[in-house]
């Protein structure tokens, strides 16, 4: 091996080339700081972070910040999509988190595999892809300014064309690769014959209902039965009466401050008006009437000059005394305005199309102007009002600027005024402290801390503040919407369980709850049992004295009274034969036995109509299937690989996800 070694030779060089370097990268791996730490990023503004997995990878691979503000976007989006309630957004995250890494997870698999996308690409993507009716209208370009402008409406000024451009191109990469991993799937004749008759399958069939609230009412219990239910279940109520309190409080509002409501001068209005100034300009604006006689983006000269002609004979009209009103309703392709004769409300010029803004603000009222080309098409104006910019001089806001000067300078004084009693109540008491100014303490009754106040607007304050002080402690403050309370805990009632007559209604409606289940399936099994005896669900209803009833002709997609929707439990009437009785079926709040009395079947030639439809659902179903398997098995490799790093900082979600 040493004089393996000690030959002078080009293969000699290599290989002490190849050593070297491998030992240099070793010392990198090992020496740099945290390489082989996985422990996650500390900087609030990054999510989470991927690379590719591997030493390799962690070195010199190319990495994926992703923002928490994408994070939160995303989790806002879905709230507002599923119509949920913003106090969920929280739970929104990580998923919304999972799937902006596992997308990045897909993007560095896609590029290992080379399946970028090139500017070619994406430019024929554009031109044929699902964009090309916006960007691409018959084939020809609608230009740079019109393609930026659909950007910004399509994504609400979110992204830039470049962003644009740059999203596309990932979802064509991600695309690939997912064709990749599923281009082998197939599906046999057989199966997709199999799949469209049982999708297509329609059943009749009758059904005999037990529902919970008609087991409940059968469910009477002795009071010895409730008393010792009552006593088994001890644990259960040993806290079902809530701790309550009483309450001592004084109220009061900017009538009761000592010198009366505060008062507000003229320097204290000049000056928050002189503050506040840019609170009170007014944008130009203008109100029109306006025929448009529409020209689609990127029409032909031909198109274009046949919409002129057309506005040209209409302001022809105009001019020869016709009643634009009715010309509008009849001819413009402005569907906001037509109905309202052409009308359009004061509106700022600088949302306007600027020619049409231009246009418009150089005509007097009453005037009509001549023809107007914006990017719309051809505009005929008429100026009703308009605006300059300027701004409200101090006596047109000053009724508006003093009761908010008013309300602030009484909220100040009274907040004041309340630290004050409070504090003349823990020396005195605060009996003598509302006596020395004139106000009267109120005691409440026990009260829960989900009840009511008398006398206050608004005693949620009072009560949260309330229950979270000891029996006895210092006179507090707080505000009852339409002023300051000082308050003070005067008893406390722990929670503790009910006596049995006092509570009796709510431990037979437990009662009651807890058998339901129970009897609900034994009379659902013992239905089920005689009907099979007897063959006839009928007979076995009849004999427990139960009502039959009888669906429709319904298929997968059908809902039926009192069953729901054939997905779900009922869907069992699509395997059984003609005249077969079901097994007892639970469908949540209700219990049902049903027997097929029709079932029809897709006919051979139904099969063979929509035998293309079906297969190409079928393979969608499978590939979706593959695809969400693979990126499963992908992530926990990256995962797994120290690849992914999760933010241990994570930035809060936006105050208003919404307002952006």
């Amino acid at each position: 091996m040493i004089r393996l070694l000690q030959q002078d030779s080009r293969l000699m060089k290599w290989l002490f080339a190849i050593i070297i370097g491998f030992a240099a990268v070793t010392m990198v791996i090992t020496l740099v700081p945290g390489i082989f730490d996985n422990a996650t990023a500390t900087d609030a503004s990054v999510y989470a972070t991927v690379r590719q997995p591997g030493y390799f990878g962690r070195v010199f691979g190319e990495s994926t910040q992703i923002k928490t503000t994408e994070v939160n976007q995303i989790a806002a989006r879905q709230l507002q999509q599923q119509r949920l309630p913003e106090s969920l957004l929280p739970y929104l995250l990580p998923r919304a988190g999972q799937i902006l890494v596992q997308r990045a997870i897909l993007k560095h698999e896609a590029d290992r595999m080379n399946l970028q996308v090139s500017d070619e690409d994406l430019r024929r993507e554009l031109r044929t892809g699902p964009f090309a009716q916006y960007l691409f209208p018959n084939g020809n370009y609608i230009g740079d300014e019109a393609y930026i402008d659909f950007v910004q409406r399509a994504f609400g000024n979110q992204l830039s064309r470049s962003e644009f451009e740059s999203q596309v191109k990932s979802d064509m990469e991600l695309n690939r690769l997912q064709a990749l991993i599923t281009g082998g799937v197939a599906v046999s004749d057989q199966a997709v014959r199999d799949a469209y008759k049982t999708d297509g399958t329609k059943v009749k069939f009758d059904y005999v209902v037990i529902s919970a609230d008609d087991v409940r009412k059968g469910i009477n219990p002795s009071d010895a039965d409730l008393q010792d239910f009552f006593k088994k279940n001890a644990p259960r109520y040993a806290s079902a009466i809530p701790e309550t309190r009483k309450i001592q409080y004084v109220s009061f509002d900017a009538s009761n401050l000592p010198g009366g409501k505060p008062q507000v001068s003229d320097a204290e209005i000049q000056a928050y008006y002189t503050a506040h100034k840019d609170q009170y300009e007014v944008k130009e604006q203008v109100k029109t009437r306006h025929i448009l006689i529409s020209v689609p983006a990127g029409a032909d000269a031909k198109t274009d000059a046949a919409a002129k002609a057309k506005a040209e004979d209409l302001l022809k009209q105009i001019k020869a005394g016709g009643n634009f009103a009715d010309l509008a309703s009849k001819n413009s392709d402005d569907p906001g305005s037509k109905t309202q004769g052409g009308e359009l409300p004061m509106y700022p010029t600088s949302g306007l199309d600027p020619a049409y803004a231009k246009a418009a603000m150089a005509l007097n009222p009453g005037q009509t102007s001549d023809l107007v080309r914006s990017q719309f098409g051809y505009h005929i104006i008429q100026t009703e009002q308009k605006e300059p910019a300027h701004t409200k001089p101090l006596a047109e806001v000053k009724t508006d600027i003093v009761p908010l000067l008013e309300q602030q300078r009484a909220g100040a004084a009274e907040q004041t005024f309340a630290a004050s009693l409070a504090a003349d109540g823990k020396k005195n008491g605060i009996d003598k402290a509302a006596a020395a100014k004139g106000l009267h303490v109120v005691t409440t009754d026990y009260v829960a801390k989900d009840g009511v106040i008398p006398g206050l607007a608004d005693g949620s304050a009072l009560l949260t503040q309330a229950f979270a002080v000891t029996k006895g402690a210092d006179p507090a403050p707080v505000s009852t919407g339409e002023g300051f309370a000082v308050f003070q805990v005067a008893d406390v009632k722990p929670a503790h369980a009910p006596d049995f007559a006092t509570y009796k209604a709510h431990i037979l409606e437990d009662y009651r709850e807890q058998q339901v289940p129970q009897l609900m399936n034994a009379q659902l099994n013992k239905l089920n049992d005689r009907a099979k005896v007897l063959n006839d669900l009928k007979k076995a209803a009849a004999e427990m004295n139960l009502s039959l009833k009888t669906s429709d002709l319904v298929g997968k997609d059908g809902q039926v009274p009192d069953v729901g929707a054939m997905t779900g439990p009922a869907s069992v009437a699509f395997t059984l034969a003609k005249g077969a009785i079901s097994g007892p079926l639970n469908t949540g709040r209700s219990g049902i036995v049903l027997s097929v009395v029709d079932k029809q079947e897709p006919t051979a030639e139904d099969i063979a109509k929509n035998f293309d439809a079906t297969r190409e659902g079928l393979l969608n179903q499978q590939r979706e299937e593959i695809f969400r398997v693979y990126i499963g098995d992908l992530t926990q490799k990256y995962e797994k690989g120290g690849a992914v790093k999760y933010s241990k900082k994570q930035a809060e979600p936006g105050s208003s996800p919404f307002g952006n």
